[in-house]
């Protein structure tokens, strides 16, 4: 019975109640907004540093990440290449050989960072450069003699598909050795630090160059369905490894990128929570004055029998139809906005003039799409119940404490 008449209570004045329900609507419309982009565009972020570098998950020898030495290696184990079928979070683990390097030409040379790996090893889900091949081929075995050159790299050595590229490091024992060969393939991966500074050689060669093992690398990729779990993944592994070998997630690899992504998600809880207490303020309001307007109503009522805990549960059952009746509307106002921006999403190419866009030495699309994780979603909606019932708390109290006496008295 309080529940129908709190709902027959809540529409005695339509516009106020649509204008808070709109309120709540809108407030949930923007947290969810807010967090599915977020959500999306740095799943993506981190899915591509992760192609990119090493993995969502590392496995590198302890000195490896202060000292990135050549002469800092681990074994791929069998154990370790089993892992997709042990582990369900798990989809590939890769080989590879990451450091320093000069690469020269007849023309120039610089100093680049260098990527070895196996391209049988390698899918379009842990290796993007063959996605950025504007020339030429990417490597079809581990045993191929080519290089491949970031494209500004390639415009600065002034090296063209079939030129000779000398390649020259530091072996485990610290001496200089090189290797030549020719340029196979220009990649352009979107951000400029690596297209000017990056070069590929597969993985095979380079062991023979620096008379590595054939199960022997500086680092093992291991790629997740979900990088928010690669912090389980990694202590699962550090239980396992000697004291030779360590596994790092993601985040303790690429720290700029941890850095800049944290700072995203507290400005955007901030935001969040700013419009939670905006909205709970427009509840309240609305709560707090329809008390009020009734306090004879309500004087009547504990006059003929009812307590002042069936008064508080009613105008709390007012609180909780506002806020079901408000995420209804939220749904209903942000289901369509949502399915347009995950399919298409908004394009801000022409806002940076068609540059390329990059973030700690990571390059991201200029289209934006959004994506909620379940779980937040699951956690906007309690919130805004939450904020709603909190709102209507006080009203609720004080719709307990009238006095019938005093209050039939007003007019």
């Amino acid at each position: 019975m309080l529940a129908k008449m709190a709902w027959r209570n809540l529409w005695r004045h339509k516009r106020r109640s649509l204008l808070t329900l709109l309120s709540i609507a809108f407030g949930g419309f923007l947290a969810i907004l807010f967090t599915a982009l977020q959500d999306r565009s740095f799943a993506d972020f981190i899915d591509t540093a992760a192609r990119l570098g090493s993995g969502h998950v590392t496995i590198q020898h302890p000195e490896y990440l202060e000292t990135p030495t050549l002469n800092r290696t681990v074994q791929l184990t069998g154990q370790i290449r089993n892992l997709p079928e042990r582990d369900r979070l798990v989809l590939h683990v890769t080989e590879r050989i990451t450091g320093q390097a000069i690469v020269a030409t007849a023309n120039d040379s610089f100093g680049v960072v260098f990527i070895a790996y196996d391209p049988a090893r390698e899918t379009e889900g842990t290796l993007t450069f063959g996605e950025g091949l504007i020339e030429g081929e990417m490597f079809k075995t581990a045993n191929d003699r080519g290089i491949i050159l970031g494209t500004k790299l390639a415009q600065n050595l002034g090296a063209g598909l079939g030129n000779k590229v000398v390649y020259t490091m530091t072996d485990r024992n610290g001496e200089i050795v090189s290797g030549m060969a020719r340029l196979t393939g220009v990649i352009e991966t979107g951000a400029p630090s690596l297209d000017q500074g990056l070069c590929l050689v597969p993985i095979s060669a380079l062991r023979e160059v620096l008379n590595y093992g054939p199960n022997e690398a500086t680092q093992i990729g291991i790629f997740l369905s979900d990088s928010r779990r690669s912090s389980l993944v990694a202590s699962n592994l550090n239980r396992e490894l000697g004291p030779d070998s360590t596994a790092l997630t993601w985040d303790e690899v690429q720290p700029d990128l941890s850095a800049f992504i944290a700072m995203k998600v507290g400005g955007a809880r901030f935001m969040e929570i700013l419009i939670a207490i905006l909205v709970a303020a427009g509840i309240f309001n609305t709560l707090f004055v329809s008390v009020m307007e009734r306090v004879r109503e309500f004087g009547i009522m504990v006059a003929i029998g009812y307590s002042a805990g069936q008064l508080f549960r009613l105008v709390m059952w007012e609180s909780l139809w506002l806020a079901l009746t408000g995420l209804a509307a939220c749904g209903a106002l942000t289901i369509w906005p949502y399915y347009y921006l995950s399919q298409h999403g908004i394009d801000f190419s022409q806002l940076v003039g068609g540059q390329d866009m990059e973030i700690a030495g990571v390059g991201f699309s200029p289209v934006v799409r959004v994506g909620i994780f379940p779980e937040h979603l699951i956690v906007i909606v309690l919130a805004i119940v939450a904020a709603t019932l909190a709102a209507g708390l006080y009203p609720a109290w004080k719709a307990g404490k009238v006095e019938p006496v005093e209050s039939i008295s007003l007019v």
